[in-house]
């Protein structure tokens, strides 16, 4: 590490995963942080997530692997079902041959779970202020240094600027200005507890139920003690991205022709949170200067290949790899690392709309869909996988 880069600060916008993940690989390269949340309190909502080999390789090039891994649940498969014949579609082991072959795990765990595990290490490193209940509004870049400005007009300065602000970005605003790309399509998600949970879909492994224009997907979290439970569909109303308390009425009204065996599922949530969904198009440039981009708000992705917050712990092990290869030069750490997550993750970005489409093929369509991984080895599985599980941080630059 040079000593040049010991008195160089940073911001670091939004204290989500991405955010307090780009913090710590900041910190490991002797740079101070300045961390600003528009929340009253750094934390989590949501429910569960997966986590690829990939993850797990980015956690452990920031010292979090091991916590991660302790509330974690390491899966036996990853399954895709056809929703209306319950019959198997995809099984691939995540097994011993599955770990050896990307150097990783397939793990699910609460959102709530991940995050206080980089948390926790942030919260301990010297390096790293927090400020709370801070929203920003403009930033500003003036020769050697960027400012950024809140909604109470408070003007904060640093040597560089990371946004990780969410889908709804306003460092992304300023320094792109481009707009969301409102899918159409809803997500609901709920966490149900064991024993509400059908007996015969008490299986250790993310399930994918795909059906006509709408899926399912469940798994164990906290040692099997509660299930996630996500529910997608394409809407019937012009829909805006947001948040908000969902019905089961509506669940209930996309879910026509399902079997009986995956419709069980949807009465057993107790309250259900409703996503309405955007993306953006991936585009050539997130920064410019001392600025640039991390996590959604630089790639914000669909759910189909459960590869968001992946590729946020991805960005954050490249942008420290980019920081220390470039000898503490920030403008050019900042250009090295967008020159590959760009490419990467616009890759991510697209290969999930595919697989959104192939979840809810309908008609012949879904008659291919189900034909297409028929008679495939294990192997061809893995080396399919290879481009996506098999990221490492050692040739994260290449």
């Amino acid at each position: 590490m040079s000593s040049t880069t010991t008195t160089q600060s940073a911001i670091v916008v939004g204290g989500g995963i991405g955010g307090l993940a780009a913090a710590l690989a900041l910190t490991r390269q002797g740079i101070a942080v300045q961390l600003l949340e528009q929340a009253s309190h750094i934390g989590e909502i949501g429910a569960g997530i997966q986590l690829g080999p990939n993850a797990f390789a980015a956690l452990d090039a920031l010292g979090v692997g091991q916590t991660a891994r302790s509330r974690a649940v390491f899966t036996d498969h990853i399954i895709m079902m056809d929703a209306v014949d319950a019959n198997e579609v995809v099984r691939i082991d995540t097994g011993a041959a599955f770990r050896e072959r990307f150097g990783g795990p397939y793990a699910v765990i609460h959102r709530a779970d991940i995050h206080l595990s980089i948390l926790e290490a942030v919260q301990r490193d010297p390096l790293i202020s927090f400020r709370t209940s801070t929203q920003i509004a403009d930033v500003r870049e003036d020769g050697a240094q960027v400012e950024v400005i809140d909604t109470q007009g408070q003007r904060h300065r640093a040597d560089a600027v990371i946004g990780c602000d969410g889908v709804k970005s306003v460092i992304r605003e300023r320094m792109v200005g481009d707009p969301a790309r409102v899918t159409g399509h809803v997500v609901y998600r709920a966490v149900v507890e064991r024993d509400n949970m059908p007996e015969e879909l008490r299986i250790n492994a993310p399930v994918l139920w795909a059906g006509p224009r709408c899926h399912l997907v469940h798994y164990p979290l906290r040692g099997g003690q509660q299930y996630n439970l996500v529910v997608t569909f394409h809407s019937r109303e012009q829909e805006e991205w947001g948040v908000r308390d969902g019905s089961k009425e509506e669940v209930l009204s996309y879910f026509q022709g399902i079997h009986p065996r995956p419709h069980q599922m949807l009465d057993r949530p107790t309250s259900w949170r409703r996503w309405a969904t955007a993306d953006r198009e991936p585009v050539e440039h997130w920064g410019q200067g001392r600025v640039t981009l991390l996590g959604d708000a630089a790639h914000p992705m669909t759910q189909y290949m459960a590869q968001g917050a992946c590729m946020a712990l991805e960005d954050a092990a490249t942008l420290g790899a980019a920081v220390q290869a470039c000898d503490g030069d920030l403008q050019a750490a900042f250009r090295r690392y967008e020159s590959v997550r760009i490419p990467r993750s616009a890759r991510v970005v697209w290969s999930t709309r595919e697989m959104g489409r192939i979840y809810h093929a309908q008609g012949v369509e879904r008659q291919v869909r189900n034909s297409l991984w028929a008679g495939k080895t294990q192997e061809q599985f893995y080396g399919a996988l290879q481009w996506l599980y098999g990221w490492r941080v050692e040739n994260c630059l290449q």
